[in-house]
C-alpha cells in the first residue's frame, strides 16, 4: 500500500482514531468484489427501470427537534401541550406552521410534511439508528454501535457521484450522530470507503479550506502521478492471479481518490468564496446557513448525497431560549434553499429532507430538571419517539401536501402511520435505487437495503 500523508483526525467519539479520507491504496473494500458490486449496480438499475441524475440533500437535526413546535402544532390543545408559540398560514391552504418560520411560510407549496412518522423509541441512539439504518437492531444508549449501514450510503455506492471527479457522499461538516462519529452515518459492512467525505471546519469561516483536498507539503502532483504508475507497473504483475475482483476494486477506489485530488471540479464545489455575498447572507452568515449552501453548491457540481449536521435539539429545558435561537436559522436556510435550487432550475433534481432521530414529549415538562419547576428556565420538553415530522420537498416529490396526521394533542398517529422504512424507499424512489437490493454483511448474508414500508405514493 502507499498512502498520501494528509494527516489525521483527532479520536472520535466512538474512540477510535481515523486517518483523512483520501488515502491512495487498499482502503477495505469489504467482503464484496467488483464484478460482485457491479451485478449488484446493474440489477438495482435494472429492477428501477429508471435511470436517475437526482441528489439529496439531508439536513440532520441532531438531538431531536419537537413536531409540536415546528410543523405540527395544536392551538387548540391544553397549555401544557401546544406550547409557547402560535401557528402561522402559509401560502398552501390548510397548512400551517409555527410562528417562527415567517419565510417558510410564503414557500410552502415547494415541500411536504409526513406528520405521522414513528419509531415508538425514546432512545437517542435507537432512534438515530431507526431513522439512519432503518433498523432497531437492538441498539440503545448501552450498545450503542452501529449495526447496519447508513442509508445514503446504501444509496451512494450503487449509483456513485452524479459527475466524475465529484465525492458521491458528503458530510458538512462531519458525519456524527448522537456524539458517535461516524456514528449511523457509516458504511458498516458496506466498508468504511463508503463512509461519508467529511470537510471538517466551519464554512462561515472566511479561511475554510476542505484540507482532504490539499496536497501535503511533502507530495507533489508529479511526485503522486510517478508513485501513482510505478504501483501500477507492480499491481499488473499479480492482476492475472487475482480472481476475487480486490485489485479491480481497489483501483476504482484509488481512481476516485486520485481524481478528487489532482482535478479542479471538487476544489471548484467546495470554495464557497465563489459564491455572491447577497446569496451567503440569504442563507445566514453562520455555520449552519453556510453548510446548506455549500450542500447545493456539491450536488449541482455533481455528489448524489450530501448531509448537513446541526446539533443542539435536546432540549429537556427552557425550550423558549433554544428554539428561538435555532428555529429562525432553520426558516432562513431551508427557505434559502428551496427557492435557490428552483430559481437555478434544479429543484426537480434535489431532494431536500429535514429530521432528526425523534420528536419530543407533546406535554411539556415543568421546567424544572428535578429541582424546583421553572427553576431551569421555561419548560422543556423531553424524549418521544411515538410522533414525528420530515419535511421533504424537490426532487419529484410533490410540494404543498400533508401525509398524515397525529391525534389532537399529538401524541401518537392518527391515520397514515409512517415508518423509517417509508422514509427511506422514497428517497431510494427519488435516486432511482431499488430498496430491495441485497449485500452481504459480515459473515456472508445477504441483507436488503430496506426491510420494510414502500414508497410514500401520495408525495409523487
Amino acid at each position: 500500500m502507499f498512502r498520501i500523508p494528509l494527516g489525521s483526525t483527532p479520536r472520535y467519539c466512538d474512540g477510535q482514531s481515523r486517518r483523512n479520507f483520501l488515502q491512495i491504496g487498499l482502503a477495505g473494500m469489504g467482503s464484496i468484489g467488483l464484478s460482485q458490486f457491479l451485478r449488484i449496480r446493474e440489477a438495482s438499475a435494472a429492477a428501477t427501470g429508471v435511470k436517475k441524475d437526482t441528489s439529496v440533500i439531508l439536513l440532520w437535526l441532531d438531538g431531536g427537534p419537537g413536531h409540536m413546535d415546528m410543523y405540527d402544532m395544536k392551538p387548540e390543545a391544553p397549555p401544557e401541550y401546544r406550547g409557547i408559540w402560535r401557528p402561522i398560514k402559509t401560502n398552501v391552504s390548510g397548512i400551517e406552521v409555527t410562528e417562527l418560520f415567517p419565510l417558510q411560510a410564503q414557500i410552502a407549496d415547494k415541500f411536504s410534511i409526513v406528520r405521522s412518522l414513528h419509531h415508538d423509541s425514546g432512545d437517542h441512539f435507537t432512534g438515530g439508528h431507526w431513522m439512519l439504518t432503518g433498523r432497531n437492531a437492538g441498539v440503545n444508549g448501552l450498545n450503542n454501535v452501529g449495526k447496519f449501514p447508513f442509508f445514503g450510503s446504501i444509496a451512494t455506492k450503487l449509483v456513485g457521484p452524479r459527475k466524475a471527479g465529484m465525492p458521491a457522499n458528503v458530510a458538512v461538516p462531519y458525519a456524527m450522530s448522537i456524539g458517535l462519529r461516524p456514528g449511523y452515518f457509516g458504511g458498516n459492512y458496506l466498508g468504511p470507503q463508503e463512509n461519508p467525505f467529511e470537510t471538517e471546519g466551519d464554512p462561515n469561516n472566511d479561511k475554510f479550506q476542505v484540507q482532504n483536498l490539499a496536497l501535503s507539503s511533502q507530495l507533489t502532483l508529479d511526485r503522486l502521478t510517478s508513485r501513482r504508475s510505478l504501483i501500477g507497473h507492480f499491481d499488473h504483475l499479480r492482476r492475472e492471479t487475482d480472481r476475487s475482483g480486490t485489485l479491480d476494486a481497489m483501483d476504482r477506489f484509488d481512481r476516485q481518490a486520485y481524481e478528487l485530488i489532482t482535478g479542479q471540479q471538487a476544489r471548484r464545489a467546495f470554495d464557497l468564496s465563489q459564491e455572491d455575498p447577497k446569496l451567503r447572507e440569504r442563507y445566514g452568515r453562520h455555520s449552519w446557513g453556510q453548510s446548506t449552501l455549500l450542500a447545493r453548491r456539491l450536488v449541482e457540481a455533481g455528489t448524489t448525497f450530501v448531509t448537513c449536521h446541526f446539533g443542539g435539539w435536546d432540549h429537556h429545558w427552557d425550550l423558549q431560549k433554544g428554539m428561538e435561537n435555532y428555529l429562525p436559522k432553520i426558516d432562513q436556510l431551508v427557505a434559502a434553499l428551496f427557492t435557490d435550487l428552483a430559481e437555478r432550475g434544479i429543484l426537480d433534481k434535489t431532494l431536500v429532507v429535514l429530521c432528526g432521530e425523534f420528536s419530543r414529549t407533546p406535554r411539556m415538562n415543568d421546567g424544572g430538571n428535578g429541582g424546583a419547576p421553572m427553576s431551569q428556565g421555561t419548560p422543556g420538553r423531553d424524549h418521544w419517539g411515538n410522533a414525528m415530522f420530515c419535511l421533504m420537498g424537490g426532487g419529484g416529490v410533490k410540494g404543498g401536501r400533508i401525509v398524515g396526521s397525529t391525534n389532537r394533542l399529538g401524541e401518537v398517529p392518527q391515520d397514515r402511520p409512517v415508518k423509517p422504512g417509508d422514509i427511506h424507499h422514497t428517497i431510494f424512489r427519488v435516486l432511482g435505487v431499488d430498496g430491495e437490493t441485497t449485500f452481504p454483511d459480515h459473515t456472508g448474508r445477504p441483507i436488503a437495503a430496506i426491510d420494510h414500508g414502500e414508497v410514500i405514493s401520495e408525495l409523487f
